[in-house]
């Protein structure tokens, strides 16, 4: 909630602004923004124009370009230009707000989970208790038997049925267990989560930052215009060098790595929602979006085919002209990290199903998704939707397919908490996002998934293991003892014996590799 800041600049009844606090700002009021500050409400542009950050909120990986008519949300950075809005929800109920609401409920609607031992210990005990004091008292008193010698077959059916080697099975094999996803760069925050790991069926990732590195790099560059390229980067680099948007970030780096050298821009002016222009060797030139370009009247169908088929391929097009045409088009994307599309893959091969949530548009989620494997991919999402979709999942599972959320950021904290379990990218993710999921991968490698899964399953395999274990050598000892071959040594060996197999069985994940 500290994104939100607590004070609003809005407008008073005789026209002045003033600085208020944002809990008392009515809904309709006007408020005003300046470059550079948070908003601290949700609401809908009056006036003027700017590129907004709105990734704390959607997760998306560039600012978007916000007009007249446009909606804004708290906790977002407002980039360059200076507008108004009105208030459309007070601080208590803006999207920030709900985000918060979303994560509290979704975690107080999980619910516990009982392990399997202690619903047996708790029957199991006080059975065998009383048929140990029945050994003792009922054939001495009705069949006139030896009090000391059924004593002393109770006392080791007692020390046989002790539960230790079967109460102890499952707490030493868990903590082996976390303690060899820690090695592995997992951190677990309880045993549940380790044991229902193995169950997971629908794994659905964010994009931006889980995915993607969640930095735009320059991925294309096409010549159109009468110039070389190295000039045309250059003239790019130039104006691109003079702007803090993330786009021409990325190209200015991409330049700078090339070791191209860069002009002198006069007359620089940022064109906010639109791009840059300047004067370079008493040439006007324009770096900027298809938007500027079509005001400017240099569109072709050559060119909108071209700048479709980047859209297509989830990328954002910016295009370098003077006043006679086009002379370059440079395309700028959110990179895959190189782990992502194996990740995908082992974990399609373990059976989980993927599916991709991300508030980035619908061409970029889909091309993001088919460069990885994801079948299913679905853009365009407020917190509030991703957490319906993985409400959906969970109806759709039932109890027995367990659902799990990747994500690193506050946006993805609601389906986090929803989740079965909640992945959290823990290098890159967020405080909130950590700090809500079940799991963090601590390295932001996506292929730790499949490994949890593996180790889940190789964890459940050895609690089985030692529940068998514990209850099959002490079956043995107890036919045994009502048999009339029972003896105390067996019985230490069925308790101590036992007791030290299962927990040297449970140390064999610490060599999980």
């Amino acid at each position: 909630m500290q994104l939100a800041p607590e004070q609003a600049t809005v407008q008073q009844a005789d026209g002045s602004w003033r600085e208020v606090d944002a809990k008392s700002v009515a809904l309709g009021a006007q408020v005003r923004v300046k470059p550079g500050e948070r908003l601290a409400l949700d609401g809908q542009i009056t006036h003027g124009r700017s590129t907004i950050d709105q990734s704390p909120i959607t997760g998306e990986s560039l600012p978007v370009d916000k007009a007249e008519g446009d909606g804004v949300f708290a906790g977002t950075v407002n980039a360059t230009g200076s507008f108004e809005y009105r208030v459309t929800a007070r601080a208590g109920d803006s999207t920030l707000a709900r985000i918060l609401h979303a994560v509290q409920a979704a975690q107080g609607a999980r619910a516990p989970t009982q392990r399997f031992v202690d619903r047996f210990a708790q029957v199991y005990t006080p059975i065998v208790f009383a048929l140990a004091v029945a050994v003792a008292v009922l054939p001495p008193l009705l069949l006139d038997g030896d009090w000391l010698g059924w004593i002393y077959k109770a006392l080791v059916l007692l020390v046989i049925a002790c539960p230790c080697a079967l109460v102890i099975s499952t707490p030493v094999t868990i903590v082996s267990g976390l303690a060899a996803a820690a090695r592995l760069g997992i951190l677990v925050k309880g045993g549940v989560y380790l044991e229902e790991g193995r169950k997971l069926a629908w794994l659905a990732l964010d994009k931006t930052g889980t995915l993607t590195h969640g930095k735009p790099v320059q991925t294309d560059f096409a010549l159109l215009g009468n110039t070389t390229e190295a000039e045309a980067r250059s003239l790019a680099a130039s104006l691109a060098s003079r702007s803090d948007h993330p786009v021409s970030r990325a190209v200015a780096q991409a330049a700078q790595r090339d070791g191209i050298n860069l002009h002198t821009v006069d007359q620089f002016e940022a064109l906010p929602g639109r791009g840059t222009q300047g004067q370079i060797a008493g040439t006007r030139y324009t770096l900027g979006n298809h938007r500027l370009v079509h005001e400017q009247g240099l569109c072709s169908d050559a060119l909108e085919a071209q700048l479709t088929a980047l859209e297509l391929q989830g990328k954002t097009a910016i295009l370098l002209a003077n006043t006679q045409g086009v002379l370059a088009v440079f395309a700028v994307a959110d990179t895959l990290k190189d782990s992502s599309r194996q990740a995908i893959q082992e974990l399609n091969a373990l059976g989980v199903r993927t599916s991709l949530l991300t508030g980035d548009n619908a061409h970029t989620a889909r091309a993001i998704a088919d460069q990885v494997g994801i079948a299913e991919a679905q853009g365009d999402l407020l917190p509030q939707d991703k957490l319906q979709r993985i409400e959906t999942a969970l109806t759709e599972h039932g109890p027995q397919g367990k659902v799990g959320m990747v994500g690193d950021g506050i946006n993805d904290a609601p389906a986090l908490a929803r989740a079965d379990i909640g992945f959290a990218m823990g290098a890159a993710g967020t405080g909130t996002a950590i700090e809500t999921a079940d799991v963090a991968l601590m390295d932001d490698d996506l292929r730790k998934l499949p490994r949890f899964v593996r180790l889940s399953r190789a964890t459940h395999t050895l609690l089985v293991q030692n529940i068998v274990l514990a209850l099959g050598i002490k079956a043995v000892f107890l036919v045994l003892t009502l048999m009339g071959s029972g003896t105390m040594w067996m019985a230490v060996f069925a308790d101590v014996g036992a007791s030290l197999l299962v927990v040297g069985n449970g140390l064999r994940l610490l060599r999980f590799k």
